[in-house]
């Protein structure tokens, strides 16, 4: 299908309201179309809105609500989109391939039709239960009334992580990202007519000054970024930050068919955009021998327009994705990029319509301390280095995600109590592998919300005289 040739309109939404900026913004897709008008919200006016999100009454959304918000997501026409224009519209701008948005038009569905259940999951035992009279004992309460999201371009599904304080009755201010304002702008929509109380909900797209006045006049908020918003928020102890993902795996047995899948799925999936993509593989084996068969087949995935099915990489501007290799050979610090000979016209796809496709890289190192392991693209790109036994897990510190592939029972539990790796998969399981109330980067709600100390002196019904 192909978009309209007019410009797709994106309001700011304030308390569920549209309104109108007269900062606007083109959004073209990666190959220069102009496809869409965005509203900016300046700075002021997002303080404003925090202000707006704070009136009201409690309106907690249920379970049942938000489970008729996934299915409207998935298969409704909302804000003007049927569910396969807002995938095509998504893919073009945020060159992302159409196939990870149409398979995460039901991963957004399946999301919220259990967040109900995984925030009684997270809730510690013994909290907010009914408290009888004459009885003193705990709730779980919410550390403040509104949560600022600055959300990214990488991924839709993304996006379903505010989903659990929205569940916690907090008001959402979302900042989109710039490649991608259709997906939260679609999950508003959604939500507000499911029966979500609009002053739960707005949608405020702008600069890096607007996404400031919003962490300083929110209660908290949710910040994804790499080490730049690190920097940024990283001191304020109101901000939880999702930054770069940094997942690995640690290869401990024989090169096998099934290890190379596995490898290569937590590389490619979903284009390698997701924080839980594997960046770097460690191997007791000899690196070189890994590098060259993942490097076989990664180089394998098709570079085509984002809104083609065969599309399996991130695409951009050709200006911009000759940048990100540049910037990717200037950090190679002596790496051998075993996927060069692979291209004979180069690592950047040119797909002539001012777009490029960027292609797999595949990294080999000589020694397990190669900054490279620390190095996370926006496209399949893996650093595979040398590890030994007595190393430990130094190396492999920092990980959001770390599949062991070995049978090795004992080394996984030693990589649970290294505290900055936080989820540890044990066997042929790709990095991106989640259960439904499993943490992803520890539980959003122990951020949002703190158990207190709540009790009541006894009724004593007064006597009759």
């Amino acid at each position: 299908m192909t978009v309209a040739t007019e410009l797709y309109e994106i309001p700011l939404l304030r308390a569920g309201l549209p309104a109108r900026s007269a900062e606007q913004a083109r959004l073209c897709g990666v190959d220069g179309t102009p496809l869409a008008t965005v509203h900016l919200a300046p700075p002021l006016l997002a303080r404003l809105t925090v202000a707006q999100a704070r009136t009201g009454p409690e309106r907690t959304p249920d379970a049942e609500v938000l489970r008729r918000a996934g299915e409207l997501f998935a298969t409704a026409t909302l804000n003007g989109l049927s569910p396969a224009a807002y995938c095509e519209l998504q893919a073009r701008v945020a060159g992302v391939p159409v196939t990870v948005a149409r398979h995460s038009l039901q991963d957004v569905a399946k999301t919220f039709a259990g967040v109900g259940a995984r925030v009684l999951a997270e809730r510690p035992a013994g909290l907010g239960g009914d408290i009888a009279p004459g009885e003193i004992s705990a709730v779980w309460a919410r550390r403040g009334d509104v949560l600022a999201v600055i959300a990214p371009s990488n991924n839709p599904g993304t996006h379903t992580q505010w989903l659990t304080a929205l569940a916690c009755g907090y008001r959402l201010v979302v900042r989109p990202g710039t490649r991608d304002p259709f997906t939260p702008a679609r999950m508003i929509a959604a939500l507000l007519e499911a029966g979500v109380a609009p002053h739960y909900l707005s949608l405020l797209p702008g600069s890096h000054a607007t996404a400031d006045a919003l962490v300083e006049a929110a209660d908290l908020s949710l910040v994804f970024g790499g080490d730049a918003a690190e920097q940024r928020y990283g001191q304020d102890r109101r901000v939880v930050l999702r930054g770069p993902g940094r997942s690995k795996l640690l290869h401990t047995g024989p090169v096998t068919e099934q290890t190379l899948d596995v490898i290569c799925a937590s590389v490619g999936y979903d284009a390698g955009m997701r924080c839980t993509n594997a960046t770097a593989v460690f191997t007791e084996g000899d690196p070189a021998v890994l590098a060259e068969a993942l490097a076989d087949r990664l180089a394998r995935l098709t570079a085509a327009p984002p809104q083609s099915p065969a599309a399996e990489v991130p695409v951009l501007p050709l200006a911009e994705a000759l940048a990100l290799r540049a910037h990717l050979a200037s950090r190679q610090d002596g790496a051998v990029d075993v996927t060069a000979a692979r291209y004979p016209d180069g690592p950047v796809a040119d797909l002539g319509d001012g777009s490029a496709g960027l292609r797999p890289a595949v990294l080999l190192c000589d020694r397990s301390d190669h900054p490279g392991a620390r190095i996370e693209l926006s496209f399949p790109c893996v650093w595979v280095l040398p590890w030994q036994r007595a190393e430990g897990f130094g190396p492999l510190r920092d990980t959001l995600a770390l599949t062991i592939l070995g049978d090795e029972p004992d080394l996984a539990l030693a990589a649970l109590r290294e505290r900055s790796i936080r989820k540890v998969l044990l066997g042929p399981l790709p990095t991106y592998s989640a259960g439904d109330v499993s943490p992803h980067d520890g539980y959003l709600s122990h951020e949002l919300m703190e158990a207190r100390g709540f009790g009541t002196a006894p009724f004593d019904p007064p006597q009759p005289r």
